[in-house]
């Protein structure tokens, strides 16, 4: 039907290009950001999905730094007790030299001598070895429970308490040289005739550092089993993430080229319809 007052060409060729404009102006802000998901409009669930994920893969993150500062915590700690436990053995070298009737009372009181320093020496590791301005060790951190947070979530956290054996390691640290309670003293244990009997104290006290030892090389390696899950994790999510918020270009490109067409053949039809008005007058001549 051919009518001045409804052009139905032209509203057609107006509404088509109408929503080829939008559906270009989507594809350009697509590729100039790289993301698909721009706005909850673009994809609302996916948007969700997203976010979730991005929430995750942020804390996965943190915890994984958590698991590094920590197994370098305790790693720390274990070099610390590695020498407090070279000094033990050398002590109870001195004792089983000291022991042996061949030792005068001259070479015991040398021996003496450097038992004193390494208990005094043993009393600084112990009580004075830090990490990022903490105590470590006796009265430190290690001496009571510890809880490392491990993943993105509350449930995710991992206890490790040494608070006995580190009381018993003190307790038998103690009893093997007067320096590590009073450092700086002129201890009895070589010079005094109990020689033989520090030979077993020492050996008590090496195999509560191995004891302690163990603790701390076991929470480090399943420190770096959380770390290597947490890689894994993180890694599979931010791919699942990237599925989700990122554009695929060449999809888009192509959609982008086609809308473009369609931009320039709407306006191309709707000059044409913009002439039908001429064809009603023509009738009237």
């Amino acid at each position: 039907m051919l009518s001045l007052h409804t052009n139905n060409a032209a509203l057609s060729a107006q509404n088509s290009i109408n929503r080829t404009q939008g559906s270009l102006s989507t594809s350009m802000t697509r590729l100039s950001t790289g993301y698909r998901i721009n706005s909850s409009m673009d994809d609302a669930a996916g948007l969700q999905i997203a976010t979730r994920l991005k929430a995750q893969t942020s804390g996965m993150a943190v915890a994984m730094r958590n698991t590094q500062n920590s197994t370098s915590m305790l790693q720390t700690a274990e070099g610390a007790l590695d020498e407090v436990s070279n000094m033990l053995v050398r002590m109870k070298d001195l004792a089983t030299q000291a022991a042996d009737a061949s030792s005068t009372g001259a070479d015991k009181t040398a021996m003496q001598s450097e038992y004193d320093a390494l208990g005094t020496e043993m009393n600084n590791v112990l009580n004075n070895t830090s990490f990022g301005g903490a105590k470590l060790l006796v009265g430190g951190t290690i001496a009571s429970s510890m809880t490392f947070q491990i993943g993105s979530s509350t449930s995710e956290k991992m206890t490790v308490d040494m608070s006995t054996s580190m009381g018993t390691l003190v307790t038998d640290v103690t009893a093997t040289t007067a320096n590590y309670a009073a450092p700086n003293t002129l201890g009895t244990e070589l010079t005094g005739g109990g020689a033989s009997a520090t030979i077993d104290k020492l050996s008590t006290a090496i195999a509560s550092i191995g004891a302690v030892r163990s603790s701390l090389g076991a929470s480090a390696n399943r420190l770096e089993h959380v770390y290597n899950n947490l890689s894994n994790i993180s890694t599979n999510s931010k791919a699942a993430t990237g599925r989700i918020m990122d554009v695929d270009f060449a999809s888009e490109s192509s959609k982008m080229t086609t809308n473009q067409m369609l931009l320039q053949a709407g306006t191309a039809m709707l000059k044409q319809s913009n002439s039908m008005s001429s064809m009603v007058m023509s009738l009237l001549q």
